[in-house]
C-alpha cells in the first residue's frame, strides 16, 4: 500500500526549560477513522540519525470513506544532537530528512 505524505519537519528546541526533539508532517489517510502514529524503530543504525516507523490505526468507530489529511507528531523531551531522521513505512524508507531546524 502506497501513502502520501507532506511537509515534514525535524526539530531540536534548545530553549532552556524545553528542550525536546519533534518530527512532524501530514500523512494523507484512506479514510477519516485511521489516525497515523510516528514510533522509534527497535532496529536503529550506527550513526545518530534517528529511525522512525510511520504506522496507520484504524477505529471501529463510524467514519467517512475518503481520503483525509492528519496531523502526526513524534516528540521526545531533553537535549539532542539528531543530524538526520529517517521515516518508515510498513519496511521501506518513506522520506528521509538531513536538514534538521535548531531553535534556541
Amino acid at each position: 500500500m502506497s501513502i502520501k505524505t507532506k511537509d515534514w519537519t525535524a526539530q531540536i528546541d534548545r530553549m532552556p526549560g524545553n528542550q525536546s526533539f519533534r518530527v512532524h508532517g501530514t500523512v494523507t489517510v484512506p479514510h477519516s477513522g485511521a489516525t497515523p502514529k510516528l514510533e522509534y524503530m527497535k532496529l536503529q543504525d550506527k550513526s545518530f540519525n534517528v529511525r522512525l516507523e510511520l504506522k496507520l490505526e484504524t477505529s471501529d468507530e463510524p467514519s467517512l470513506q475518503v481520503e483525509t489529511d492528519k496531523f502526526v507528531e513524534y516528540k521526545v523531551m531533553g537535549d539532542s544532537n539528531v543530524p538526520s531522521v529517517s521515516i518508515f513505512y510498513q519496511g521501506e524508507l518513506l522520506h528521509h530528512i538531513d536538514k534538521v531546524l535548531i531553535t534556541h
